[in-house]
């Protein structure tokens, strides 16, 4: 019987140990990253911040590229997504119920007296805006920005939050709170006393105020001053689309691109002029058109932040849940492809993200699921 030569016993020990030199290895590694990322931080090191923004932007790039972009569509996801927000529909079709109610109840007939009269003698005037515009610049105008980018980028989760949140909850939480405050308020129009004395003669009782011989719907409307529906709506509405827009454009990137601010302030623009016009046709006071923008423009930010990223976020081009669709993915991906040489550092990985203190607003980035840029560019996997 041969013995077996002594450079077949060297081998031989040498892959008895592959493994624990391959586990050394990567417990060195991870300990050098550990201190490197401790003695580097980012708020000793505000340039290192900066790039590690972009090392996780072009990683989420090439996720999206690995796992196929405009796979997320009306067809494959979108019953899914719907079923998901289920309760969200329920409550507006609450809101649309309530929204009803408000505009058939009479609001509160407040006292006017004759010398309030002064300052409610403005002619009564036709809208320059008028009330079925409102929902066609507000409502469906955004429905064909969102479209478009659907097409282009086939995202139902981006679809689908841009309208919940801004054509529908935005711009129905805006109508109930606008409706609520003009019936508890009462306020006349600045236009009342045509409103409430067509022929011009003025009636007052014992207590001095107004008895309006005028038409009873007219008369309604007039105490509807206090805030403007009109402002409110087209803030809520353009509003939410002007956020919307400064986060696919990016406009907020630190790259100083002027045109792209110039595209995000023409809604707010057109919402300017509508509540200007409310003041110029003598329907509202200047207080009134002042509360309604702001009113709605705040309605549309709550609504877009509950979808949306913030626009000056590195991921404000897109929904919370197309960032957590792609971590999903990219998770199930890695647990069938791990293999026993790399299961303990994809498991130290795993732990280690959930110890990640670099979630924004609940959204936690999906880092360190796959190959990093570093890693491709020098070949290490």
């Amino acid at each position: 019987m041969s013995t077996m030569p002594l450079w077949d016993y060297g081998s031989l020990s040498c892959f008895k140990n592959f493994k624990s030199i391959f586990q050394d290895a990567t417990v060195n590694r991870l300990e050098i990253n550990a201190n490197t990322s401790q003695s580097f931080s980012p708020i000793d090191h505000p340039l290192l911040e900066n790039t590690s923004e972009e090392c996780k932007m072009k990683e989420v790039q090439m996720r999206e590229v690995r796992l196929g972009s405009g796979t997320h569509t009306v067809r494959s996801h979108g019953a899914t997504v719907a079923k998901t927000h289920m309760h969200d529909w329920l409550m507006l079709v609450l809101l649309v119920m309530i929204e009803v109610i408000l505009y058939l109840t009479p609001p509160f007939y407040r006292y006017v007296g004759k010398d309030m009269m002064t300052d409610l003698r403005y002619p009564l005037l036709d809208n320059t805006v008028p009330a079925w515009a409102v929902p066609m610049y507000a409502v469906l105008f955004p429905v064909v920005i969102f479209l478009v980018i659907y097409y282009h980028r086939r995202d139902v989760y981006d679809l689908h939050h841009a309208i919940l949140a801004g054509l529908l909850f935005s711009i129905l939480v805006t109508a109930v709170v606008t409706d609520s405050i003009k019936n508890a308020v009462g306020r006349p129009r600045p236009d009342f006393f045509w409103r409430c004395f067509p022929d011009g003669k003025d009636v007052y009782d014992h207590l001095g105020n107004v008895i309006c011989h005028g038409e009873k719907s007219i008369i309604k409307e007039g105490h509807k001053s206090f805030p403007s529906g009109h402002t409110s709506w087209s803030f809520a509405g353009l509003g939410f689309l002007s956020l919307y827009l400064s986060g696919k454009l990016k406009a907020f990137d630190c790259k100083g691109h002027v045109a792209k601010l110039c595209i995000v302030f023409l809604p707010i623009l057109a919402a300017c002029l509508v509540a200007i016009s409310r003041v110029d046709d003598y329907w509202h006071h200047w207080q009134d058109v002042f509360a309604g923008g702001l009113l709605g423009l705040v309605d549309a930010t709550f609504c877009y932040l509950q979808f949306f990223p913030p626009p000056y976020h590195p991921q404000g081009w897109g929904p919370y849940a197309y960032f957590q669709e792609l971590e999903s993915r990219a998770s199930t991906q890695a647990d069938a492809t791990v293999n026993p040489l790399n299961a303990w550092p994809m498991d130290s990985h795993v732990e280690n993200q959930g110890e990640d203190k670099n979630g924004f607003l609940g959204l936690n980035l999906a880092r360190d699921l796959t190959t990093t840029v570093e890693d491709v560019e020098s070949g290490r996997r």
